[in-house]
């Protein structure tokens, strides 16, 4: 997925290193997750980067425009991986554990972005400047339901399996973990997916 150019990504030019620009939309992905983007105020998120909030209008014109490079940002890395796996000719059940997977790795590249966009993309893809969210969203069930479908029709999957249903539980259980994890903790992006994938796709009783 690709947008236009962002308008605060103008402010680059001939400032600091881009090191420090994405310290400065890390912070701000932080605060926005923690407070909420309409009770966040950009004297807040100077605050936390250790700035005048003056200072931080250098780097970018408004917090809407933090926030739109924060989320547009995060979803051109998702569907970057994403169109990789949809394009792999891989089975179903190959697919499902390959977007899982990904998944897993976005929220540990993009835990906070991932936090924003559950709280926020509701209300923020009724304006204009957000209207991709809205897309990526229709987007990333047709995928999803794609995939689902495929492995009922092929028989990898029951044929009794409420495709809707399923897409929703899968795709609850795999975000919400933006809730919980930590980069750099006990388990990698990929052995939670790993154990996520084991849960859902054989369950959790001992066979007979």
């Amino acid at each position: 997925m690709t947008h236009e150019p962002k308008q605060s990504r103008k402010i680059a030019e001939g400032g600091e290193p881009p090191e420090r620009r994405r310290e400065l939309l890390a912070t701000a992905a932080e605060v926005f997750a923690a407070m909420g983007y309409n009770a966040t105020t950009v004297r807040r998120i100077a605050d936390e980067a250790g700035m005048l909030a003056g200072s931080l209008y250098y780097h970018f014109d408004s917090k809407e425009s933090m926030l739109d490079e924060i989320l547009s940002t995060f979803l051109d890395e998702l569907w970057a991986g994403y169109d990789a796996v949809l394009t792999a000719d891989l089975g179903p059940r190959e697919t499902i554990e390959a977007l899982v997977t990904e998944s897993f790795r976005e929220i540990d590249r993009h835990r906070a972005a991932v936090a924003i966009y559950q709280k926020e993309s509701r209300h923020l893809s009724g304006r204009p400047r957000f209207r991709y969210l809205a897309e990526s969203q229709r987007k990333f069930e047709q995928a999803w339901l794609g995939t689902l479908e495929r492995g009922v029709a092929d028989r990898a999957f029951r044929a009794d399996l409420d495709v809707r249903l399923t897409y929703r539980f899968v795709r609850d259980t795999v975000w919400v973990a933006a809730s919980w994890y930590r980069p750099g903790g006990q388990h990698s992006p990929e052995e939670i997916a790993r154990q996520y994938l084991s849960m859902v796709l054989d369950g959790i009783a001992v066979r007979e």
